[in-house]
């Protein structure tokens, strides 16, 4: 009598369990997640709370030319529906103390929002006295009003507009600067990165920053599902670094050119490091939803279980 099919039911089983595990630790990763809209996405969207878990943490970009009262007024909307909004604070768009006061002022009174994402932006030359996310926080005017949590920005594979020879030296020194700070202040603050397309790199990465003795935790930036064409030209544009590799290595094949990019193998591997190392300080993901709100959230609902759940649920 042949033993073949208890071989089978019994790596049938194996194989079972592996991927409960794996559905399990990708779960646990997606519970929490943020995601980031602009005024003008934002706009096409009825209503987040078909899409988004109750009190979800959306991030609203500020893009150079967006005038401060669309800004105010998207983050009014959102936290009307009942989100945790967090807008973006670009150091170099900002005129001066004057003008950082007036939009903190603006954002408390008009949409009660206490959380901020301080980064430099996205402009070669400042507007003004600011030109990174530090001055905004020596500022003080965070802490005076109140806010109760600060993010700032992270490089996976560092930033040539901060290290122009391609190393991490400036990146590194700001990351100790801003750690120095979160143990001086009251406020909760964490690390908000790029969107990155190789687990590898960031596994390496976090674990050095703990290494260093910056503990702060990570939000890893996450692109959404989108078209292979729209990754590839938003992460050019965004200045992602050696995991572009693996756009333009799947670019070459051209059955795959018009198949949508999914972040399920990056994220699958980030999953099961931390479910193996509970220590990983990488807590939350953050996703850039390049290829539509939508198209996202519907995502991270199939692959995120019951934490994922709209706060309106979809009927079927």
């Amino acid at each position: 009598m042949s033993l073949l099919p208890f071989r089978r039911r019994a790596e049938s089983r194996a194989a079972e369990a592996d991927t409960e595990a794996g559905n399990a630790a990708m779960e646990a990763l997606l519970e929490g997640f943020s995601v980031e809209v602009m005024p003008r996405t934002a706009e096409k969207v009825d209503d987040f709370r078909a899409l988004l878990p109750q009190h979800t943490r959306v991030y609203i970009a500020h893009i150079e030319g967006t005038p401060i009262e669309d800004m105010v007024a998207t983050a009014k909307r959102l936290a009307s529906e009942g989100f945790a909004v967090m807008p973006h604070f670009p150091a170099r768009i900002i005129k001066d103390r004057a003008t950082l006061q007036d939009w903190i002022a603006r954002y408390q009174g008009e949409a009660g929002v206490e959380q901020a994402l301080l980064l430099a932006g996205g402009v070669a030359e400042p507007h003004g006295e600011f030109e990174h996310s530090m001055q905004l926080l020596e500022t003080g005017l965070f802490d005076e009003h109140g806010f109760k949590r600060l993010h700032v920005a992270g490089h996976p594979e560092g930033n040539k507009d901060i290290d122009p020879d391609g190393s991490d030296a400036n990146v590194s020194d700001a990351l100790r600067w801003k750690q120095a700070f979160s143990e001086r202040t009251d406020a909760e603050m964490a690390i908000a990165t790029q969107f990155c397309f190789e687990a590898k790199p960031v596994i390496r990465w976090a674990d050095r920053l703990r290494e260093e003795g910056i503990t702060l935790p990570i939000h890893i930036g996450v692109a959404g599902p989108a078209k292979l064409q729209t990754m590839i030209k938003f992460a050019l544009a965004c200045g992602v670094g050696p995991s572009l590799q693996v756009l333009q290595k799947r670019a070459k094949d051209v059955t795959k050119l018009v198949m949508p990019f999914e972040p399920d193998d990056f994220l699958q591997e980030l999953a099961d490091h931390k479910a193996a190392h509970p220590e990983f300080n990488i807590e939350r993901v953050h996703f850039f939803p390049l290829g539509g709100i939508k198209t996202c959230a519907t995502w991270a609902r199939d692959h995120g279980g019951a934490s994922a759940v709209p706060a309106v649920p979809v009927e079927a």
